[in-house]
């Protein structure tokens, strides 16, 4: 192995990861507790109600946050829920709101204004969720176009969290956590929530304590959101690159100490 070109190493790599969109072959997922408990409470929302839909993630990390939306998306809309979107991340945030919720809208027949609204992004978070829990007109006075939302027929029944049933946070940071402090401890609101793969051992703490209903963990999560509301999307596909991936890797750790230990006893031998 030590011998190897490691460019053969990031070819096989390559190889790994693009040939399960080439010719997807369909990989046993099991459903974990936390994300049938978060579908459960998801599906349990009366049809028609209002639900926040929380973009807190940066562009880098769309292959993980980006299908856990989707499938929420996928799952609301099919319930007739009307969603009021937002982000409290200044980079791509309010935009990656903005599109992935019109194109999902869009599948559904879904009108703005009045099936969906895109506050978009306000700076200071603490500020932000403290405040709507009085107003959410008085932080966002206009939606993300710049429309006063007095405007807009959706945000006439909604004022406040006392008219939001279920918030679905989607973070890649620690935003989550003022989610859980402010708006879940001091308002009641029930949370979701769907996060990266290194930041779910620390979510899950809040899924034992009863602050979030559920817990989505990458795109693991978001493949078994997808199973769940039965709409195989890019998480579905992408577990069967990553698996890939890593079962490429364990086969090289094993060849490369497999490789070592022959090599160091052709070195002893050589030695004596």
């Amino acid at each position: 192995m030590e011998n190897i070109d490691r460019r053969w190493v990031y070819l096989a790599v390559a190889v790994a990861v693009v040939m399960p969109f080439l010719f997807p072959t369909p990989l046993p997922i099991g459903v974990t507790p936390e994300a049938q408990s978060l579908y459960d409470a998801v599906e349990a929302l009366p049809n028609g109600c209002n639900v926040m839909v929380v973009y807190d993630y940066y562009p880098s990390t769309i292959a993980e946050c980006e299908p856990i939306a989707i499938a929420a998306l996928h799952h609301l809309f099919r319930k007739d829920c009307k969603v009021i979107t937002l982000s409290n991340i200044p980079y791509g945030g309010p935009s990656m709101a903005e599109r992935v919720t019109r194109m999902m809208a869009e599948q559904y027949g879904k009108e703005y204004g009045v099936d969906f609204v895109n506050l978009g992004y306000k700076y200071g978070y603490v500020a932000v969720l403290s405040g709507m829990g009085q107003s959410i007109e008085g932080i966002f006075p206009t939606d993300n176009s710049g429309t006063p939302l007095s405007e807009l027929p959706l945000m006439d029944s909604v004022k406040n969290y006392d008219d939001i049933s279920f918030i679905f946070e989607v973070a890649d940071n620690a935003t989550a956590d003022y989610w859980v402090s402010i708006v879940n401890a001091q308002y009641g609101v029930p949370i979701g929530c769907g996060g990266t793969a290194v930041m779910a051992p620390k979510f899950y703490a809040y899924v034992s304590s009863g602050q979030f209903v559920g817990l989505l963990g990458g795109m693991r999560g978001a493949a078994e959101y997808e199973l769940l509301i039965n709409e195989k999307g890019d998480a579905v596909t992408g577990m069967q690159a990553q698996s890939l991936v890593h079962l490429l890797i364990i086969a090289l750790v094993v060849l490369g100490n497999i490789g070592y230990f022959l090599g160091r006893g052709r070195r002893g031998k050589g030695l004596r």
